[in-house]
Parts: C-alpha cells; structure tokens; sequence
C-alpha cells in the first residue's frame, strides 16, 4: 500500500500505518484520501484485523483540519461515506470490522482528537508528552466530526462541557485520570506494548472482534443522525462573522504554524483578550 501521507507495514494480521503529513500532520484533503483508501483497502482484505495509527512528527500526532480547506476534505470524505463529513468518515471506522489502535505520540487536538475517538471504540494509548485539545468553540462553533458525542460519553457531561469550553491543553496523565484515553504510558514502553496488544488481538478470532464492536457500540456510539448533525452545525458557525473574525486573528498569531501552535492554548487564551479588548473599546460589537 503506497500513499501521499501514510507509510504502511505490515506485520502478519496487523497494519502499521504511520501518519507522515508536514508540516504538522492537518487534516487536509491529501490526509482525509489516503485514510479513506486505506479503510477501503483494508477492509477488503480479510487477513487484515487490526490498525495501528502513530505519527511520523514527534510533536504532532493529527493536529486538527485544515480550515482553508474545509470543502476539500470533505469531498474526499464522501468518497467513502457518500456524505460529505468527517464525521461519518469518523464513525465508519468506529463501526468497521477492524480493530484500531491509536498510539499517540504529540499533540491531537479538535478533528484529530476525533479520529483518535473514532479509534476509541476499540484502545486508544499515550505517552506522558502527549497533549489533547477539542478546542472548536474558542472560534465560537461546535466540534464537527463527533467530539461532542465521544467526551460526553466518555467523560461525563461536566468534564465534557469543560475540555470543550476551556479549550485547554490536557496532558496525558490528566486525560488518562479523566477516561478520555485508555492508558499514559512512558516512552520507552509505549511501542513495545501496543504491538504486543495488536498482535494478542489479531490472533483471536476475527468473529468475536465484530461482534464485540457491534455490541458495545450499541451502548457507546451515538446515533448517525448524531453524527450528521454536529458537521451541520459547524458548517453553520464557520460562515458567522465571529468564527471569521476570530479565524483571521489566529492565522495573525500563526494558526496552523507547527512552532506557534506548539501552546496552542495560550494562543487562544490571548485571542480570547483581543476579542475582549475590541468590544470594550468598540460596545456595540458585543451586542
């Protein structure tokens, strides 16, 4: 399997796949394509059980998407779906055969987090310098490829509202404590278990992997109308002039920069008193 933005090996029953998309692994159409090809690659091939996704950038594991891009990631979305959303792209691969892993090394925040949500359904893994975001309503509008649903599954409403409305930073201890991933690992232990892991579930049979997919996410996955509706939303909130004004300011601060968004987080923090500063001096902007 040869791809743009993916290096693949394969191991018996398991595909290593590395993701390798500079400058800072976005989410653009380039991505969005191979993953689609891949999940249809790899779904078509019965020796294939399991996946594992890590990152070629030791600081950025999938960082969030490309806004310039937006209609572009999603053509290559519907290609797979027939819908053109990453969160229908994202909820496939929650509901595939496959068995996916997620060995999170860097930084994933907003639709990267998302993917590593998708992945959820069956392990997610980190190391101690792993970072996680859901950011989007800084920019005044909702995740749009299933965030909402996954935390508040996952978290609990609280904890939920607060990692989406803080916008904050969370490292993988505080994440691992908070159930949003599986397990923080130390470095120098990371690969070794998750390829041990990969290759234990790869050799049960490949019946019980889907009908324990299938069954859990009766319990654990939110609906497809769900689903459909948050990349509605988001599509909504991206043409306020708000989210516009705020998007302008942050490719200002250097958004979507591999060395400015580095602490992403304090960038927000001070485009939060830009905004704050600009309707104190301008009233009627606020209301």
């Amino acid at each position: 399997m040869v791809f743009e933005t993916l290096k693949v090996s394969w191991e018996g029953a398991v595909l290593f796949v590395e993701i390798a998309a500079p400058p800072m692994n976005l989410l653009g159409p380039e991505l969005v394509r191979d993953l689609v090809s891949l999940i249809q690659r790899a779904e078509a091939d019965e020796a294939v059980k399991v996946l594992v996704f890590k990152s070629a950038d030791p600081d950025y594991f999938i960082s969030h998407v490309d806004v310039t891009k937006i209609k572009e990631y999603r053509a290559e979305a519907a290609k797979l779906t027939g819908e053109a959303s990453i969160a229908l792209l994202f909820r496939y691969l929650s509901a595939s055969r496959l068995v996916t892993i997620a060995q999170i090394e860097g930084r994933v925040r907003a639709a990267g987090n998302e993917f590593v949500l998708a992945c959820g359904h069956a392990l997610r893994r980190a190391r101690e310098k792993a970072i996680f975001s859901q950011f989007e309503p800084s920019f005044g509008v909702i995740p749009g490829g299933g965030g909402a649903q996954h935390l508040a599954r996952l978290l609990g409403r609280a904890r939920a509202l607060e990692v989406m409305l803080s916008a904050e930073d969370y490292d993988a201890d505080l994440a691992e404590r908070y159930g949003w991933i599986n397990r923080a690992l130390p470095a120098d232990a990371l690969g070794d278990f998750v390829s041990s892991l990969a290759h234990r579930i790869a050799g049960f049979p490949a019946t019980g992997h889907v009908v324990v997919k299938d069954r859990v996410n009766a319990i654990a996955l939110a609906p497809v109308e769900d689903f459909r509706r948050d990349p509605d939303l988001f599509g909504e909130g991206v043409r306020n002039p708000e989210f516009q004004r705020r998007t302008q300011a942050a490719f200002e601060h250097g958004f979507q920069t591999r060395d400015a968004e580095i602490d992403l987080a304090w960038m927000l923090g001070e485009l939060r008193r830009v905004a704050s500063s600009s309707s104190e001096r301008n009233p009627r902007s606020a209301t």
